[in-house]
């Protein structure tokens, strides 16, 4: 069987390069694909900048053309703290409560949907998600279940049958951090940080994003890895 043409939502995280390297080779459980195409998508969010900019590197990195779509209507309508740009974005603890001040309406399913879009134009497989089990616990829409439901849409709404590829689902993150490594990814490259082009840091450290980061990699096999980020 020939490896899936797919398309990759790409932020530039540590979740989306790692997707990538794992679905080029077919590891971590995910099928092999094929990746043509990134999408980057510009709704507003305070990374935005920083989000584009590692996302382009990445792609110039690995061969892959690179598009950022930009949702102005997403911006206009989210309450999220991720679009309150002059507001300070810190958590103490990560849980229920920093989901729901990060939470965009619908982001995951918007994203997949826009990517299957592309899909059945121009004749591609499938969409690469980052979406993992850490994530999964406060995030409904990194699950499996939601992937799964997605996936089953796409047979009825593209007409190739769009799959969902999720190489991560049944990681946690410092499994993440283990697998990169093992896949040799550069970890230099990606941008895992709310703040960061406001902090004036390379990542700002109290961010949900940088915690979950920070604490990846301290319980990881390469915690030496830190001085990368903080």
């Amino acid at each position: 069987m020939s490896n899936l043409k797919a398309v990759i939502l790409l932020s530039g995280g540590l979740d989306s390069i790692v997707s990538l390297a794992a679905a080029l080779k077919g590891e971590s459980g995910s099928v092999k694909c094929d990746v043509k195409l990134a999408l980057t998508f510009d709704y507003g969010q305070r990374a935005v900048e920083d989000e584009i900019k590692a996302a382009a590197e990445i792609c110039k990195v690995y061969g892959i053309e690179h598009r950022v779509i930009k949702i102005p209507f997403l911006e206009e309508i989210s309450n999220s703290a991720l679009n309150k740009k002059d507001e300070k974005l810190e958590f103490n603890e990560l849980g229920t409560d920093s989901m729901k001040a990060v939470w965009v309406p619908n982001r995951n399913g918007l994203f997949l949907n826009i990517a299957a879009c592309f899909c059945d134009s121009i004749g591609y497989d499938a969409v690469i998600i980052g979406a993992n089990k850490e994530e999964a616990a406060t995030f409904s829409d990194n699950s499996a279940e939601f992937c799964m439901a997605q996936e089953n849409a796409f047979k009825y709404s593209t007409l190739n049958g769009v799959r969902v590829i999720a190489p991560l689902i049944d990681l946690e993150k410092y499994e993440i951090i283990n697998l990169a490594v093992q896949l040799g990814v550069d970890l230099s490259l990606l941008k895992s940080c709310y703040n960061a082009s406001n902090s004036g840091k390379v990542h700002c450290g109290v961010c949900e994003s940088c915690k979950r980061l920070r604490a990846a990699i301290l319980k990881s096999n390469h915690g030496g890895l830190i001085k990368l980020f903080f």
